[in-house]
């Protein structure tokens, strides 16, 4: 089992910046990757940023230059740096992880509102 807790949402005008953490309750050395997804009102779960634990990231769609994922092994904690906010990236985000024996795990979810 792995547990991950989100932090960081909250309420943000446009053009601001937040940073989400995800921290995991397994070293995150011992799994496949961590990723940031997102949910608005509506849509379909998508993917944000993933980081693998060796290669390159990965971002959705439109997202790199605004958004940066990284991670510190030594905590166990992942972040998403999101910059120059918009409306639109008004959604639930969740940590997801995969252990190397392919099970997936989800966190409960921070809310981010970009609102003026």
């Amino acid at each position: 089992q792995v547990q991950l807790v989100e932090s960081g949402g909250g309420l943000v005008q446009p053009g601001g910046s937040l940073r989400l953490s995800c921290t995991s309750s397994r070293s995150i050395f011992s799994l496949y990757f961590m990723a940031w997804y997102r949910q608005a009102p509506g849509k379909e779960r998508e993917l944000v940023a993933r980081i693998p634990d060796a290669g390159t990231q990965d971002y959705g769609e439109s997202l790199k230059g605004r958004f940066t994922i990284s991670r510190d092994n030594a905590k166990n904690t992942v972040y998403l740096q999101m910059n120059s906010l918009k409306p639109e990236d008004t959604a639930v985000y969740y940590c997801k992880t995969r252990s190397h024996d392919d099970i997936d795990y989800w966190g409960q979810g921070t809310q981010v509102t970009v609102s003026s």
